[in-house]
């Protein structure tokens, strides 16, 4: 099973809320004695756990397929996870599903284009700007302070998630991991 957090490489974006799917690949690092297998020709920082693969695209979100296709066809991946954020959820809620539309998401546009739709998401909600001209600096900006406070529970029940996908359907995920937003 291959793990892809979407986000963009550098500390400019570390804390933002497009990169909360490399603050879930963090977390499962922290979980998980791993290995780098690291390679200029993956563009992306790639691990190895017992379970797992782990990659951060390098790529910068709108070419993360270019990262992701790479492994999946160097490594012969079948199953493939995408952990990213989503604007069309409230904070804090966490859904599952296989497939379906990018949703203007351009990080899942790019995985679309180069391995299909038919991969397991694992979707964070990030709450959507009051105006949609906002988006594009909405995403990349830092959680409010409210948010940073709830941040640690949802990246923990979404690195639970992932862990137990590596042996159950994703339906059985869903009905356990399912989050609706509380906050």
């Amino acid at each position: 099973m291959l793990v892809v957090g979407l986000g963009n490489p550098g500390s400019t974006y570390e804390q933002t809320r497009h990169n909360i799917g490399f603050m879930v690949i963090d977390e499962l690092l922290r979980r998980h004695t791993h290995t780098e297998l690291t390679n200029r020709l993956f563009r992306g920082k790639l691990y190895k756990t017992s379970n797992f693969y782990l990659l951060k695209p390098d790529t910068f979100m709108n070419l993360s397929g270019e990262s992701v296709a790479s492994i999946v066809s160097f490594f012969k991946i079948e199953h493939v996870v995408v952990v990213h954020d989503d604007l069309d959820l409230p904070f804090g809620t966490i859904k599952f599903k296989v497939g379906g539309g990018h949703g203007g998401h351009n990080g899942l546009k790019s995985i679309d284009l180069k391995i299909g739709k038919e991969y397991e998401r694992v979707r964070i909600g990030i709450s959507r700007p009051d105006r949609s001209s906002e988006v594009s600096s909405y995403v990349l900006s830092p959680f409010t302070p409210s948010q940073t406070t709830h941040l640690n529970s949802i990246i923990t029940h979404a690195s639970d998630a992932i862990e137990a996908m590596s042996s159950e359907e994703i339906s059985t995920i869903a009905s356990r991991f399912t989050k609706k937003e509380s906050l």
